[in-house]
């Protein structure tokens, strides 16, 4: 009898995640019975959503409290669903503010449950690590710095590293990059949810007119998610410079190798870029409201991946007033034109992007397998397991 996997997945990293995991889960276990939400990467696994998963893609208060009725609703479907198919494993998958609410409603269906990449409670309210410990009954950690940390709350997990590195083309691709003296490409990352499209966009574009101004010849590349593409083209009519648009996640890459500098969102995707050896200026801006509530609780002085990893500023970070398209120019500016601090950034990448790979020992799919094996999670009726 096939596992059964009630999956959630609440964002597109989330769904990748979620995928790759699964697909690891197949080739040892043999194939799944999937249920739950998900987008593209686990549809084409099999799972039918029982929801659109973009239902579940905000962040925010003040994006959050609109949809509050609905998003109710959907955690009350969605713990009902699980009760009725009396899965083997729920598997949640970043998202904590739906996934780990619906874990703690479920605990009582005889599952077992896994949440994948922890909340980020050694940043704010790391009162949230205790909880965790009696909500789920392990965690795969992503940062090379977390189990550490909820080892201390009595959380069960281990670190399985990011998944993301199988999808890097060979390092030798990155690590020679040289700035040239012709004009540059800027790769631009605005992020996937169309609430951070619709906020960094103008920025970016206030930035990149600046920046065209003096340096004739400049180009830039948007990567999207296809999902995105209309709206993203209505948003950048009138761009100040040739513009390329890339809505294929496999060719991504491609437009990172490209590039002299990315201007990028902050998220996942400043793994991808760090592994990329792509020079980064990070941008993010959220409502006032939000802003405020996390200056009050957050605990630790960056937000990028890359600089949370290192331990110090590799990238610098434009947040909230200071995401502007005047400071934006200014920092991308800079480091087109220093040819020392471009280089400088480029090494300081690869060191980053090296040492997590020696904390996870080997690839994405080989540790996942790792994980069924390791943590013996899995009670799968008539199927053998480790």
């Amino acid at each position: 009898m096939s596992l059964r996997v009630f999956v959630i997945a609440g964002e597109t990293s989330g769904d990748f995640l979620a995928a790759r995991l699964l697909e690891a889960l197949t080739a040892r276990l043999g194939p799944l019975a999937l249920d739950g939400v998900g987008g593209p990467e686990l549809a084409r696994l099999g799972l039918v959503s029982r929801f659109a998963m973009d239902e579940l893609s905000l962040v925010g208060v003040a994006e959050v409290v609109p949809h509050l009725p609905r998003l109710i609703r959907r955690l009350r479907q969605t713990t009902g669903a699980i009760r009725t198919a009396r899965p083997d494993l729920v598997l949640t998958v970043d998202s904590p503010a739906f996934s780990l609410r619906v874990q703690a409603r479920v605990g009582d269906v005889g599952a077992k449950r896994v949440h994948y990449v922890a909340p980020q409670a050694w940043a704010w309210r790391p009162g949230r690590a205790a909880e965790l410990a009696r909500i789920v009954d392990r965690v795969l950690f992503i940062l090379p710095f977390e189990a550490d940390f909820f080892r201390g709350y009595g959380v069960e997990g281990v670190e399985v590293g990011h998944p993301m590195v199988e999808r890097v083309p060979a390092r030798e691709a990155f690590v020679r990059r040289a700035r040239g003296d012709g004009p540059a490409t800027l790769c631009l990352l605005p992020g996937s949810r169309k609430s951070e499209i619709a906020r960094h966009l103008p920025v970016l574009r206030d930035a990149v007119a600046r920046l065209a101004a003096d340096r004739p010849g400049l180009a830039c590349v948007l990567a999207t998610l296809p999902a995105r593409a209309d709206e993203v083209r209505a948003l950048t009519a009138a761009w100040p410079t040739p513009l390329d648009l890339e809505i294929d996640p496999d060719r991504r890459f491609d437009a990172y190798a490209g590039a002299d500098l990315a201007l990028a969102a902050s998220g996942t995707v400043g793994l991808e870029l760090a592994l990329a050896r792509l020079p980064t200026v990070v941008v993010y801006r959220t409502s006032p409201l939000t802003a405020a509530l996390v200056r009050r609780l957050v605990r630790v002085p960056h937000v990028s991946l890359v600089n949370l990893v290192a331990g110090r500023e590799v990238v610098p970070e434009l947040l909230q007033e200071r995401c502007s398209g005047a400071e934006l120019a200014a920092a991308a500016g800079g480091l087109l034109d220093d040819a020392a601090a471009w280089r400088r950034q480029v090494d300081e990448l690869d060191a980053v992007a090296r040492a997590p790979a020696g904390r996870r020992g080997g690839g994405g799919a080989v540790r996942h397998g790792a994980v069924t094996c390791r943590l013996r999670l899995v009670r799968c009726r008539g199927a053998a397991t480790a």
